[in-house]
C-alpha cells in the first residue's frame, strides 16, 4: 500500500500547511478562540475567588466554575458532534463565537449591577453556557480541517491546531497578568476598575471571540456536509439517528475503539498530575507554590514539545503502531515520577508525560481525521471530546479524594506510603495497560516486532514501503550469474500472475545507455573515482524516475540487475571512496528509494572473472585486488543489514541458487492481482 511520507516537512509539515490561505484563516480563528478560552478560564476562576471571602468559600467557588465548565460534556458532547454533521459548519462556528462574545461580555455587565452572590450564580450559569457553546464549536472545527488540506498534510495541520490550543495558554497567562496590573493602575482613578479588577480581562476576552467570528465568516469556501446534501437533494437524518450512527461506528470499529481508549488513557495520565500537582509538590517533594508552578508549566511544555516535534521524530513509522506505545511511555513516566521524590527528576518525568501525551493526541486526531468519513466526522469528534472531558472530570474529582483517603502512613519494611504517590503509581500502571491494549487493537503490521521498526527509524532507514509494488535488486561481482537468475525469476513471477519489470544499471534508459557506454567502454580510460560515482548516480536518478518508480507505483514487481549497493561496493570499497559519501549521493539521486530485498550472489572474484569472458569491459579489467575489495564491500553491507539481504553462494548449480532466491523472495511478494478473488 502506498503511504504518505510524513518525514518530508517541506511538503507536508506545518509551514507547507500555512501556505493554504483557507486553512490559514481558520487557523487564525482557532488561535483567537484558544487564546480567549484560556484568558476566560483565568478571568472567571479569578473572579470566582473575588466574589467570596472565606478560604473554604473560595475553594468551593473555584471548584464550582471548573465543574460547570466540564459538566456540559456529559450532557451535550455527542449531540454537538451530530450537529456538526448536519448543519453548515462555517455558520455553526460563527454563531458559537458570537454567543461566546455575548456571554463573556455579559459577566462584567451583570457584576456591575448585581450583588456578589447573584454575580457568582450568574458566573456559574455563564460558565456552563460558554462551555456548552464551545462543545458545538470544537467538532465543527475538527471536522472541517481534513477538508481544507491534502491527506498528507493533515498531521501538520493538527500539529498547528494543537500548538495553538496549548501554546496560547502561557500567552493568555501573561496577558492576564498585564491586564490585572493595568486594572490595578486604573483603579486608582476609576471606581469601576477598583471594584471589578478582572473586568478588563473579560472585555478583552469577549473581543477575541468577536474577531474570531468575523474571521470564520469570511471563509466562504469552507466545505460543509449540509451543502453536499442540498446539492444531492437527500433528506438529512434526524439528530437522534445521526447520534446513534456515530455511536455505532465507534463501537464496531477497532481503530476508533483503540484511539478512544488510548486518548482517554493519555488524558488521564496528564490529568492526574494537574489534579494532584499541588499536593504532590507539598506532601511528596516538600515544595510550595513555586514547585507546583514548575510542574504545571512542565506539563504544558511537554505537550507542546510532543505535538511540535513528535511527528518529525517519528518519520515514516506507522502512526497506528506509534499511538499505543506513546501512551505506555506516558504511563511509565508517571510511574517513575510516583516512585522518585525528587523535584528535578519529577520535573523531567512531567515533561515526558506531557510529551508522550502530546504525541498520542496529535496522532489520534490525525488518524480519526484520515479514517473517518466526512459525514461521520463531527459525531466522532463530538463523542471523543465528550468522553475526554468526562474522563478529565472524573480524574480531577476522584484522585485527590482517593489520595486523601489513603493519606500518609507507615507501610511494610518501614516504607512511607503517601496517597498522592499511590494514586499516581496506579494511574501510570493503568495508562501503560491502556497503551498496550490500544497497540494490540491498532497494530497494522502484525508479525513485525516493533523494536525492528524503532531500530530502523533510529538508523534513519525507511520502516514502511512508500510504493505499492515490490522492489528486488540482484547484486554481486563480475560473473556471479545475475542475468541468469533474473531470467528465471521473471519466468517464475510471470507464471504466478505478477506484473514483472526487469531492468538493469547502468543503461536502462536512453540517457542511461549513453552513460553506460562512457562508464564501461575501455576506450574511456581512467576516470576520477568521484566522477565515476557521480556518473553512476546520474544514471540511477534517471533510471528511478523513468523506469523503477512508475512500475512500483502501479504495483509491479521490479527486478533490477544492480542498484545502489553496487556503487557502495564498487566506488566505495573498490575505489576506496568514503562509503557514507557515496551512500548520501545515491540516496539523493533516488529520493531514498530502497529495495525491499537485495539478493547478493556471492562468488570468488577469480571464479567470477573467468566466467565473465575474454573481452572485459572497463570495470572487469580492473585488478584482482580491486574485485576482492568489491566482494568484501558487498559482504559487509549484507552483515550490516541481514533483514534486507539474502546472501547466496553463486558457485552452486543455477537451479540451487534459484531455489534459495525464490524461497526468500516469496516472503516479500503480495498476492498477484490476477489471482485475487473478488469479494461478493
Amino acid at each position: 500500500m502506498t503511504v504518505p511520507d510524513p518525514a518530508a516537512p517541506l511538503r507536508s509539515g506545518p509551514r507547507a500547511v500555512l501556505r493554504n490561505s483557507t486553512f490559514r484563516k481558520l487557523y487564525t480563528a482557532l488561535v483567537l478562540s484558544s487564546f480567549g478560552d484560556w484568558l476566560g478560564f483565568l478571568a472567571t476562576t479569578a473572579l470566582a475567588t473575588q466574589l467570596v471571602d472565606s478560604f473554604q468559600g473560595k475553594a468551593y467557588a473555584t471548584g464550582g466554575v471548573l465543574v460547570f465548565r466540564l459538566l456540559p460534556a456529559v450532557l451535550f458532547g455527542p449531540l454537538a458532534g451530530a450537529f456538526a454533521d448536519r448543519w453548515d459548519r462555517r455558520w455553526t462556528m460563527v454563531i458559537c463565537d458570537v454567543l461566546r462574545f455575548l456571554l463573556f461580555l455579559s459577566i462584567p455587565l451583570v457584576g456591575s449591577v448585581a450583588d456578589r452572590s447573584t454575580s457568582l450564580v450568574y458566573l456559574l450559569i455563564a460558565s456552563f453556557l460558554i462551555e456548552t457553546v464551545s462543545l458545538f464549536w470544537i467538532p465543527a472545527k475538527e471536522a472541517s480541517v481534513p477538508n481544507l488540506v491534502p491527506r498528507e498534510q493533515l498531521e501538520g495541520a493538527n500539529q498547528l491546531t494543537l500548538i495553538a490550543t496549548y501554546g496560547s495558554a502561557p500567552v493568555a497567562a501573561a496577558v492576564f497578568a498585564l491586564l490585572s496590573l493595568l486594572s490595578r493602575a486604573l483603579g486608582s482613578g476609576f471606581e469601576y476598575f477598583r471594584t471589578g479588577p478582572v473586568d478588563l480581562a473579560l472585555y478583552v476576552n469577549a473581543a477575541t471571540f468577536l474577531f474570531a467570528a468575523v474571521t470564520v465568516y469570511r471563509l466562504r469556501d469552507l466545505p460543509s456536509p449540509a451543502r453536499h446534501e442540498r446539492v444531492a437533494g437527500a433528506k438529512p437524518p434526524s439528530v437522534i439517528a445521526s447520534l446513534t450512527e456515530g455511536l455505532r461506528f465507534m463501537g464496531r470499529t477497532p481503530l476508533a475503539r483503540g484511539l478512544l481508549v488510548g486518548m482517554l488513557g493519555a488524558l488521564a495520565a496528564g490529568g492526574a498530575i494537574i489534579a494532584q500537582g499541588k499536593l504532590f509538590a507539598e506532601s511528596v517533594l516538600g515544595g510550595g507554590d513555586a514547585a507546583y508552578g514548575l510542574l504545571f508549566g512542565s506539563m504544558f511544555l511537554g505537550i507542546a514539545a510532543g505535538v511540535a516535534l513528535g511527528p518529525r521524530a517519528m518519520g515514516d513509522l506507522s502512526r497506528r503502531r506509534v499511538f499505543g506505545p506513546s501512551i505506555v511511555g506516558a504511563g511509565a513516566a508517571l510511574i517513575f515520577m510516583s516512585l522518585v521524590p525528587n523535584l528535578f527528576l519529577a520535573t523531567v518525568a512531567t515533561v515526558l508525560v506531557g510529551a508522550f501525551a502530546g504525541v498520542a493526541y496529535v496522532v489520534g486526531i490525525t488518524l480519526l481525521g484520515l479514517e473517518v468519513e466526512d459525514e461521520l466526522r463531527g459525531r466522532t469528534f463530538g463523542l471523543v471530546q465528550s468522553l475526554m472531558r468526562i474522563d478529565l472530570l472524573l480524574v480531577t474529582a476522584t484522585t485527590p479524594f482517593i489520595a486523601g483517603v489513603i493519606g500518609t502512613r507507615e507501610g511494610p519494611l518501614g516504607i512511607s506510603i503517601n496517597g498522592v504517590s499511590v494514586t499516581l503509581l496506579v494511574g501510570g500502571l493503568l495508562a501503560a495497560t491502556v497503551g498496550v491494549v490500544s497497540f494490540k487493537q491498532m497494530d497494522d503490521r502484525p508479525g513485525v516486532p516493533l523494536r525492528r521498526d524503532l531500530k530502523k527509524r533510529l538508523q534513519r532507514r525507511p520502516t514502511v514501503r512508500r510504493h505499492g509494488g515490490t522492489f528486488v535488486a540482484l547484486e554481486g561481482g563480475e560473473g556471479a550469474g545475475k542475468s541468469t537468475q533474473l531470467r528465471l525469476l521473471e519466468q517464475w513471477l510471470t507464471a504466478r500472475g505478477h506484473d514483472v519489470v526487469v531492468t538493469r544499471e547502468p543503461g536502462a534508459t536512453a540517457t542511461g545507455k549513453r552513460i553506460r557506454a562512457l562508464l564501461l567502454d575501455p576506450a574511456t580510460g581512467s576516470l576520477a573515482p568521484r566522477a565515476e560515482a557521480m556518473l553512476y548516480a546520474a544514471d540511477r536518478a534517471q533510471h528511478v524516475a523513468e523506469v523503477v518508480r512508475p512500475a512500483l507505483d502501479r504495483g509491479a514487481v521490479v527486478l533490477t540487475d544492480r542498484y545502489v549497493d553496487s556503487s557502495l561496493a564498487y566506488q566505495g570499497a573498490g575505489r576506496e571512496l568514503a562509503v557514507d559519501e557515496v551512500k548520501r549521493l545515491s540516496q539523493w539521486a533516488t529520493d531514498d528509494l530502497r529495495p525491499d530485498l537485495v539478493v547478493l550472489l556471492d562468488v570468488d572474484p577469480v571464479v567470477g572473472l573467468q566466467r565473465a569472458g575474454d573481452a572485459p569491459d572497463r570495470i572487469e579489467a580492473e585488478s584482482l585486488d580491486f574485485h576482492r575489495r568489491v566482494r568484501d564491500g558487498f559482504l559487509h553491507l549484507a552483515e550490516d543489514d541481514p533483514e534486507r539481504y539474502v546472501v547466496v553462494a553463486a558457485d552452486q548449480a543455477r537451479e540451487q541458487v534459484f531455489a534459495q532466491v525464490r524461497a526468500r523472495l516469496e516472503e516479500f511478494l503480495p498476492t498477484p492481482a490476477s489471482a485475487r478473488v473478488p469479494v461478493a
